[in-house]
């Protein structure tokens, strides 16, 4: 059995590994170290659906569109000892309607960062949709939102809740109901 011998460059090649390894030791948590507690997800009830009408018309020949909100998840990482951040991504069911002229519409979705009943802050969301030729139906992303929480020893990332719906008018909220 032929012995192979060790290339040019050997001796480079393994110091080269000796000299990384322990830079590569400390990647990673620490040990002992867990991912941070994430915020609960949900979806408004009540705001999940939304229609948009021609005109003063709610007959199907006057709808525009309709969309649901199928989805809502996301991720967290420590930001820094007193943060996380979450990057939050919503899924959206959308149908185009006869009364829809062309094939683009935008769609109003919030995100609220809620503690209990209290919103501490809320972010709406104009979501372009574009309807491909003879493509009625499309579920869409607006992209991820990247939000930073604050995070204390009394109070992790569990508990917030990150609540997804759309922003409606009066009108589609009596409708929805």
């Amino acid at each position: 059995m032929p012995v192979r011998l060790p290339g040019p460059g050997w001796a480079l090649r393994t110091a080269l590994i000796a000299t990384l390894l322990p830079l590569l030791s400390n990647c990673g948590p620490a040990r002992n170290e867990f991912a941070p507690s994430c915020p609960g997800t949900a979806i408004l009830g009540d705001a999940a659906d939304f229609s948009a009408y021609r005109g003063a018309g709610r007959d199907l020949t006057d709808l525009v569109l309709q969309a649901r909100i199928v989805s809502i998840s996301g991720n967290c990482k420590k930001d820094d000892k007193n943060h996380i951040a979450v990057a939050v991504s919503i899924g959206v069911d959308l149908a185009r309607g006869p009364g829809m002229n062309g094939r683009e519409a935008d769609v109003p979705i919030f995100l609220a960062i809620v503690q209990g009943d209290a919103i501490l802050d809320k972010q709406v969301i104009r979501m372009r949709s574009i309807f491909p030729s003879n493509v009625d139906r499309i579920t869409l992303t607006p992209g991820e939102l990247d939000l930073s929480l604050p995070v204390t020893s009394d109070k992790t990332g569990a508990s917030y809740t990150l609540l997804a719906g759309f922003q409606l008018t009066p009108d589609q909220l009596r409708l929805n109901r």
